[in-house]
């Protein structure tokens, strides 16, 4: 597993990571991407704990989301069943699991003041942080035609993952009013939602 976890890691999470993964007894499963979601916990019915993360995720939003879920796991056997996945008491045991791994030899300056900004009261995905979100994407493979839908020109198009086709109108409070060419619905993205513009708008 550690052999790996090398592939996927920042070299010094590696071993700090497998001795939690070992000492949790979770099975690990990589996987292909996933649009709705970079990982997800599940208890299974043999008592397995089981957690998938997303093959394509560069290292060190694997390492955030693989801790995520390892808290997901350790906040329901700590609290019991009965909290909120993404309550109080899942937020306090992500900040312990995480604290080890905000140090420089893990993240990059250009990233570590940001993980640590965020882990003081961390969300349910840290997508929901614009700034340590493109932080992070920095660090994705890069594709020309992709940008941020906050790039795209108001009254431009835009196309999703999966081919939906949008209209921005602008911005609305912190986020971005568009409206879906085939339905006519509005929706509501985030700054940093990675789109493709439609060539010859």
């Amino acid at each position: 597993m550690s052999d790996v976890l090398q592939k996927y890691l920042p070299e010094h999470a590696v071993s700090p990571v497998f001795e939690l993964i070992r000492s949790k007894g979770v099975h690990l499963r990589i996987v292909n991407e996933r649009q709705t979601r970079h990982g997800d916990y599940r208890h299974s019915p043999l008592g397995k704990h089981e957690i998938t993360v997303n093959a394509n995720l560069n290292r060190y939003r694997f390492l955030i989301t693989l801790i995520h879920e390892i808290a997901h796991l350790v906040a329901f056997e700590t609290f019991g069943r009965g909290i909120k996945p993404h309550g109080v008491e899942w937020k306090m045991t992500f900040q312990r699991l995480m604290a080890p791994f905000i140090r420089p030899e893990i993240f990059p300056a250009s990233v570590l003041p940001l993980v640590a900004r965020h882990f003081r009261n961390p969300t349910a995905s840290s997508d929901t942080d614009p700034h340590l979100s493109r932080a992070l994407k920095s660090f994705d493979e890069q594709t020309e035609d992709r940008c941020y839908v906050s790039e795209v020109p108001n009254g431009h198009l835009f196309r999703i993952k999966g081919g939906r086709v949008f209209r921005k109108v602008g911005l609305r409070v912190k986020r971005y009013q568009c409206v879906e060419v085939t339905t006519g619905r509005v929706f509501l993205f985030n700054a940093n939602a990675e789109v493709e513009i439609v060539p010859g708008d």
